[in-house]
This record gives C-alpha cells, structure tokens and sequence, in this order.
C-alpha cells in the first residue's frame, strides 16, 4: 500500500509539472532572466504549492501518525553545514545551467533530448560523487 501510494503521488507531482509547463526548461530559464524576458510563470506555480502543502500540514498534524504508518518522520537537523550549503549552491547552479530540476527532468522523460540526457547524466553523477565523499567523511 505504501508503495502504490508513492506512486500515485509521484504522478501526482509529475501531472503537475507537466500541465503548468514546468517540464519546459525554457519557463524555467525565463523565470530566471530577470533582466530579460521575464516569465513569471514559475512563481505562480511555487506560490500554489505553498498555500497546498500549508494546508496539507494544519490537516496532517491534526492526525497522530501518518495513514501507512506508526509515526510521522521528520528530519532532527537543524544546523547549517558547509555540505547543505555546497550542496544547494551546485544544485541551483544546475538547475540555472540545465532548466531543470529533478522532478521535472524525470518528468519529461517521454521527450528525451540531448541537453536532457545529459543532466540526467550529471546528475546521476553527482550522486555517485556526493556518496562517495560521504562515505569519506
């Protein structure tokens, strides 16, 4: 059951993206381009996904543990690390670069170019790199 609602949240997530255009890299870079031709699209997608999970969470905690669960998980960090703050710069400037972000490149999966493909090669690389200076540490 917990997998079968994993994915129903994940198309969930990638019908999302792909009817409000953020599959587009183009959107994304131009959200981007403040100086230029500025598409404030993306804001508007973030803005309804604020007020969404906002609500989401006042319902939620309303509840003593989750539906396919014994407890809530939550992260118990709080701290700011230079590899949180590495991490989030390389993952911003990747996604400046590419106009992509993980969730939408997965998502556009079906339309497969070549800067596409090389994201998701970067970025499946980057995993590989990232666990291997964590398993340095």
């Amino acid at each position: 059951m917990k997998s079968l609602m994993a994915y129903l949240a994940g198309l969930l997530f990638g019908l999302g993206l792909a009817i409000s255009g953020m599959t587009d890299p183009a959107r994304v870079l131009g959200f981007l381009d403040v100086l230029g031709d500025w598409d404030p699209t993306l804001m508007f997608v973030l803005g309804g996904a604020v007020v969404t999970n906002f609500i989401g969470y006042r319902l939620v905690w309303r509840r003593s543990h989750p539906l396919l669960a014994a407890r809530f998980q939550l992260p118990t960090r709080q701290d700011l690390d230079a590899r949180l703050l590495s991490g989030a710069a390389l993952f911003g400037i990747g996604w400046g670069l590419s106009g992509y972000c993980p969730g939408p490149a997965l998502a556009s999966l079906i339309g497969l170019s070549v800067p596409l493909a090389a994201m998701l090669v970067a970025m499946v690389v980057g995993w590989f790199v990232a666990r291997a200076v964590a398993a340095d540490d």
